[in-house]
């Protein structure tokens, strides 16, 4: 039997998986010296944080996530047109004794049964607005077009040093990378729009990571993106995460098999709320498993990491994929969950 990495990167790769990957079991999402030392996101319920960008980040205990403070106070970009005199990119001079630590985590997991994944959040469109507010931000690539790529540009060059770091002390194997593009129905911006700021950002952030020894791009966006499909190939991304049901994944797989593969389509709305059981995850997921085939494609949740907003949720789904691929691969239950590394939450 394969490896959970094993049989996902022949997904990828359109060779001979013996099974359905499942959700994140390929995955092991790790962080970086940033994540581990630097002011970060808040629990959920506690108070609110300002990160070392100076957004201000907030997560009620009656929502599913947090995110950034927009009152006009708390807005970092006050003025677009003046934009560096507000944005301070925080440092990225670790010592040694930081990216060792970082590094300690990595070597505890076992690579040959899982991507060692590190992790970057947020991405450049995200980050854009979590700046300035997306009103703000959706507005001034009409109206102050120059300002925003030079941001970007910014943005990109930061993205690059992290980047450099990473690869030169973690040497990660794939990078799980976070950037919301769209709401549930469109992508926030045309696909025009979205080629002319960010493609060419993307391909140098994502060729750096690819030609220094990261074999697969994830990018997650729990959103419909359907649109953006090739751009998302020109950047160089292998796997989109979070693709949601109303993107027609099983339209997308036709098409763009064998260029991207897709992880997703279990949306969170359909079994991840209160009062829901074991036999609803059942149901949706082998309805959409029957949807989408078992080509360039990976079920999965579509939040952003291996975890859920109720207790339980996630750890249904994986139980519901091995055993469907007992069923229709005849494996034994045991020797998949001896394929992949123990599941670690979120």
């Amino acid at each position: 039997m394969l490896t959970a990495k094993e049989n996902m990167r022949e997904v990828i790769r359109g060779g001979h998986p013996d099974r359905l990957p499942n959700s994140y079991e390929a995955l092991r999402l790790l962080v970086h010296p940033l994540t581990m030392f630097g002011a970060g996101f808040p629990t959920k319920g506690g108070p609110d944080v300002v990160n070392d960008w100076g957004v201000t980040y907030s997560f009620p205990s009656n929502v599913p996530g947090g995110f950034p403070v927009h009152t006009p106070d708390k807005i970092v970009i006050k003025d677009i047109e003046n934009w560096r005199d507000y944005v301070k990119a925080p440092s990225l001079d670790f010592t040694e004794e930081q990216w060792a630590a970082a590094k300690a985590m990595f070597d505890a997991v076992d690579g040959t049964k899982t991507y060692k994944a590190a992790m970057v959040a947020p991405g450049l469109f995200e980050h854009c607005h979590h700046l300035m507010s997306i009103q703000e931000a959706l507005m001034a690539y009409y109206e102050y077009p120059d300002e925003m790529h030079e941001l970007i540009e910014f943005l990109m060059n930061w993205e690059l040093e992290l980047a450099k770091g990473i690869c030169e002390h973690l040497h990660p194997d794939a990078i799980f990378h976070h950037d919301d593009w769209g709401s549930e129905i469109n992508s926030f911006l045309s696909p025009s729009m979205f080629r002319e700021f960010f493609l060419e950002p993307y391909k140098k952030i994502y060729k750096y990571y690819h030609d220094h020894g990261v074999e697969i791009i994830v990018h997650h966006s729990d959103s419909y993106a359907a649109n953006l499909v090739p751009t998302m190939i020109e950047m160089g991304i292998d796997v989109w995460q979070g693709a949601i049901s109303t993107n027609n994944i099983p339209e997308l797989l036709k098409k763009y098999g064998g260029q991207i593969t897709i992880m997703g389509g279990i949306d969170n709305k359909f079994v991840d709320f209160e009062g829901r059981t074991y036999e609803t995850c059942n149901e949706v997921a082998r309805r959409v498993i029957a949807e989408c085939g078992d080509k360039y494609f990976i079920p999965c949740l579509t939040q952003g990491d291996p975890g859920c907003a109720y207790k339980g949720t996630y750890e249904y789904l994986v139980d519901v994929i091995d055993h469907i691929n007992c069923e229709k691969y005849g494996h034994k239950l045991e020797d998949i969950q001896n394929a992949r590394v123990p599941i670690q939450l979120f």
